[in-house]
């Protein structure tokens, strides 16, 4: 990794260096493309000083202009004369002769976003060598490369701003936006068919580039980094800040029966599920335990700031989760369990039990003890006598959608989850360490001694190949975390569970300069050159190892994990969507405040915002 250090790191400085300029004289180009496009006047570059931002090449600069304005498909053109000047009048003029021009107010800065584009580096490549996955000359990176297709004459474009614009995460996706324009999409409409074809099409000639762009926001100018805003430092203002507003967006987007919206696209403002496509409009996809993360999610800010709109809210969501809540008899007394899509998981129980705890902690309400009690039996009749636990109790592919009581090891494996345990764990150890029932946490300390020595000790030789090489099962992590708390679970295998997965998750962190892309700092990876991960689930685990270790007062260890808590957030800042990033959302009013997926797709849903928001609030009450 150091020669990969080497290779970077003044490459990467300059980057960070050209982010850190005045971009007013850029403001002042966008204030006068405003003004050209509005009136019909020609352009003016007069008085403008654009040497340290603009690098003309003739040959080689296309420049778009590309219109944004909510409610609308945003419009674009491109072209590449003589000089910069030229380039931008024959655009400006070409726009306003788009039959949809009309539809955007473009004298109104505050209605109107301008994005200025222009291609940089561009070198021919070989489309079966281009890859996203070695760092290498060939690589094809998501948001940072354009492509240019060559074919019968005609070139066809796929800018890297392409990438947020569409909402796009891979070479596949660019190269089918390419084809679709050719006469290989006539031939077929699967994508890596009409791939094969341009591979194989020798007229098809592939050039790789880049970009620079900038897009207004109000009179300002905002460098663009991958099509979104660049976060160099952490910052623990803008973590309280995303934590809040998209914890608040849950609230603003919940429905009457007190579910939250679960899915939601900001580029088509749609609902509809991408893992879900066929669902109509009136019957969308929900999940039970995503759900629940919503609950906890609210919890957390209540514990932070006393606010009662988010325990009001957790309650009435709370309400929900009883509605889809069914009983059967344990040898403990009468249990329950969530019941949703026809299925019973364990991790729908387990999380329900998580979120119904920290209510219950935080309030004092016991008025859903009954049903915390049931949720604890029914967990505790899933544990099987080696201490596995079963991942379904009802499920539709199994025993006619009947309660699976007996199951043979096919069936036993076949609905296994590697997280549903750490879920019901979790739970369990929130209810062991803090519900007034002696009888029953005796019960469940024992049960789950019991479940947490197989599934440190057992599960990593029977279910081998569920394991992967960044480690996942951060529901583990906090369970351990919680289950610590007594001292007759400081045990030495538990606890170098958290904190080698801790140590491996620090060790696949893209750090500072060991990447040539510097919004990846702080994401994780699985081999170096992939695609980074800004990824709040696993750091919910990582959080929960720096508890541990500070509460145990291994401080050298603890400082250490916080360190690497801060760079992971820092990076996870980047899929917050707010007032400036969502220029090209069709409506920005009902995206701001909410988390994505990842940092060119534009899909949110209730877990994106959940994961990142907890691990945000917690490391949050460990630095304030």
């Amino acid at each position: 990794m150091e020669s990969v250090s080497q290779d970077y790191k003044s490459q990467n400085d300059k980057e960070r260096e050209y982010f850190k300029q005045d971009f007013t004289e850029v403001a002042k180009l966008l204030s006068a493309i405003r003004k050209s496009l509005a009136t019909g006047e020609p352009l003016s570059l007069k008085g403008l000083e654009l040497a340290n931002f603009i690098k003309y090449n003739p040959s080689e600069t296309l420049t778009y202009i590309t219109l944004f304005q909510a409610g609308t498909k945003f419009i674009r053109y491109g072209s590449r004369r003589n000089n910069f000047l030229v380039t931008l009048n024959r655009v400006i003029e070409m726009l306003r002769k788009h039959k949809r021009f009309s539809e955007f107010d473009v004298a109104d800065e505050n209605k109107c976003r301008i994005m200025l584009e222009y291609m940089t580096d561009r070198r021919k490549t070989d489309l079966k060598k281009l890859n996203q996955f070695y760092f290498n000359d060939d690589r094809f990176e998501i948001g940072i490369n354009g492509l240019e297709l060559k074919f019968d004459g005609t070139s066809y474009y796929y800018m890297p701003t392409d990438a947020v614009t569409m909402s796009h995460m891979g070479l596949a996706q660019a190269l089918n936006t390419l084809a679709k324009k050719t006469p290989v999409a006539k031939i077929t409409d699967k994508i890596f068919e009409r791939i094969k074809l341009l591979e194989q099409d020798k007229k098809a000639e592939f050039y790789l580039f880049k970009s620079k762009a900038f897009v207004s926001y109000k009179d300002k100018c905002i460098p663009l980094y991958r099509g979104n805003v660049l976060y160099d430092e952490f910052d623990i203002d803008t973590l309280f800040n995303q934590m809040k507003t998209s914890v608040d967006w849950l609230i603003k987007n919940m429905y009457d029966d007190g579910r939250f919206l679960y899915y939601y696209d900001c580029c088509d403002d749609t609902r509809k599920d991408h893992e879900h496509p066929n669902r109509s409009e009136d019957n969308l996809y929900y999940n039970d335990l995503r759900h629940c993360g919503g609950i906890i999610s609210l919890v957390r800010l209540y514990q932070l700031t006393s606010d009662e709109k988010y325990i009001a809210a957790a309650k009435k969501a709370l309400d929900w989760s009883v509605s889809i809540t069914r009983e059967h008899d344990t040898q403990w007394g009468k249990g329950c369990y969530a019941f949703l899509n026809k299925k019973a998981k364990l991790g729908g129980t387990g999380v329900l039990l998580v979120a119904m705890m920290q209510y219950r902690i935080s309030t004092g309400d016991a008025s859903y003890d009954e049903y915390i009690k049931g949720y604890a039996r029914h967990l505790l009749s899933r544990i099987c006598p080696s201490g596995e636990f079963l991942g379904y109790y009802i499920h539709p592919a199994y025993n006619n959608g009947e309660p699976l009581i007996e199951m043979n090891d096919e069936e036993r494996k076949a609905t296994f989850s590697f997280y549903y345990p750490g879920e019901a764990l979790l739970g369990l150890a929130l209810f062991a360490n803090n519900f007034p029932d002696e009888n029953l946490v005796a019960e469940v300390k024992k049960m789950a001694e019991k479940a947490l020595d197989w599934i440190v000790d057992e599960r990593p030789k029977i279910y081998a190949d569920l394991f992967t090489k960044l480690p996942s099962d951060a529901w583990l992590m906090q369970a351990i975390e919680e289950w610590s708390k007594n001292e007759d679970f400081e045990k030495e295998n538990y606890l170098a569970f958290v904190f080698n997965d801790a140590r491996t998750m620090i060790q696949l962190t893209y750090n500072r300069d060991d990447s040539p892309y510097i919004d990846y700092e702080g994401g994780y990876y699985y081999d170096s050159g992939d695609h980074f991960y800004p990824d709040g689930a696993r750091s919910e685990g990582l959080v929960a190892s720096y508890y541990l270790a500070r509460r145990l007062g291994w401080s050298e260890l603890a400082e250490k994990l916080l360190a690497a808590c801060k760079l992971t957030a820092k990076c996870q800042f980047l899929l917050y969507n707010n007032e400036v990033n969502s220029y090209s959302h069709k409506n920005p009013a009902k995206s701001i405040g909410s988390i994505r997926f990842k940092a060119t797709r534009q899909w949110v849903r209730v877990d994106s915002i959940q994961h990142v928001a907890c691990f945000f609030a917690r490391l949050y009450a460990a630095l304030k």
